[in-house]
């Protein structure tokens, strides 16, 4: 049996197609998913457009966000059955004794390989993942939704794990894109006051992040940033990642305040990085995400208290990923999900 896949096959820039491929096989200690949704990342554009930083196992399936039902059980496999309903971490490959493994950081694995660029991703009917991998979606959380447990995932990481926000905490998000505007709303849920900053393009975007309650800022953010006391925010997540961003940071940032650098960008800085020392800044770094996370978003998306159904600004076949990319590629839309049936 032979299924349309999104296949990025090479490094230039737009080397994406569509391709036949066979039903993945199985090991002993895997699953092969039916996927039920997959939703377009923008490493998955990065792809795309051939200006991400990251290593990629050409040919590969795109897709790394999804969720779908067992149809096939590895013969090591336990605790799940055909037709559960899951959603599936991204470290596809992790070695278990890696000292980062062992704590329970696969995600800082260095020889992590992930789906979509280390491995098969999921713009494709069928995928396989590694058991311990996968997350029980309760049967009222829709697929569409569900699959979008991976960006909150990274933004709950980048926020309450990474950033440890408090209640009253004045927070400045750059960059209006799924990771920036779940940043936000993640900031609102840990009791924040939350600026999501973009530019005249993004207007639409920031819209979006108006939904959660966050303050939207075209340009210039510094009246808000100086607004309670003239010091600066206590937190600036830079959800953009290109090397202006992270000056930009730098300029609103408080003293003795911190800077969660979430977003990718190959560009060198090209500036001095001096005002972090003068005024005493903590500079953290958030990647990706594990287990415990995934097990506290899973809750807040089925209670409702995280609602991702704002973001998403449209559903395509998976034959029609090029219409799906173009529209988040272009800003129409944050959020764009696939569904390979």
């Amino acid at each position: 049996m032979k299924s349309a896949a999104v296949v990025n096959y090479a490094p230039e820039r737009g080397s994406v197609e569509i391709r036949e491929i066979p039903k993945p096989t199985i090991g002993e200690e895997d699953v092969l998913l039916e996927v039920a949704a997959v939703g377009v990342c923008g490493s998955d554009l990065h792809q795309w457009t051939a200006d991400h930083s990251w290593p990629v196992n050409y040919p590969v399936v795109l897709g790394h966000e999804f969720g779908g039902h067992i149809v096939e059980l590895g013969s090591r496999v336990a605790g799940w059955r055909e037709g559960d309903r899951v959603v599936s971490e991204t470290a596809a490959v992790i070695d278990p004794n890696n000292p980062m493994s062992r704590r329970g950081l696969y995600n800082l694995d260095p020889t992590r390989k992930g789906f979509g660029y280390g491995v098969d991703g999921a713009m494709t009917r069928f995928v396989r993942v590694p058991a311990r991998c996968l997350h029980r979606v309760p049967d009222a959380l829709a697929f569409e939704q569900a699959c979008l447990t991976e960006p909150c995932c990274v933004a709950f990481n980048a926020v309450v794990e990474n950033t440890r926000l408090k209640p009253g905490d004045r927070v400045i998000v750059l960059g209006p894109g799924t990771i920036g505007i779940l940043c936000a709303a993640v900031a609102r849920l840990c009791g924040a006051e939350v600026a999501v900053v973009g530019l005249a393009s993004d207007r639409h975007r920031l819209g979006i992040a108006g939904h959660y309650g966050a303050e939207v800022i075209v340009g210039d953010a510094t009246e808000w940033a100086r607004r309670r006391d003239g010091l600066g925010a206590d937190c600036v997540i830079d959800a953009a990642g290109v090397s202006a961003t992270l000056k930009l940071a730098m300029q609103l940032v408080r003293p003795d305040g911190g800077i969660t650098k979430v977003g990718w960008g190959p560009q060198p800085l090209g500036f001095s990085l001096d005002p972090l020392v003068q005024k005493n800044v903590t500079l953290q770094g958030s990647f990706s995400h594990n287990w415990p996370v995934w097990e506290r978003v899973i809750a807040l998306l089925a209670s409702g208290q995280l609602d991702v159904k704002p973001i998403i600004g449209g559903v395509w076949p998976v034959t029609e990923w090029q219409a799906a990319f173009e529209r988040m590629h272009q800003g129409e839309v944050v959020k764009s999900v696939l569904k390979p049936g």
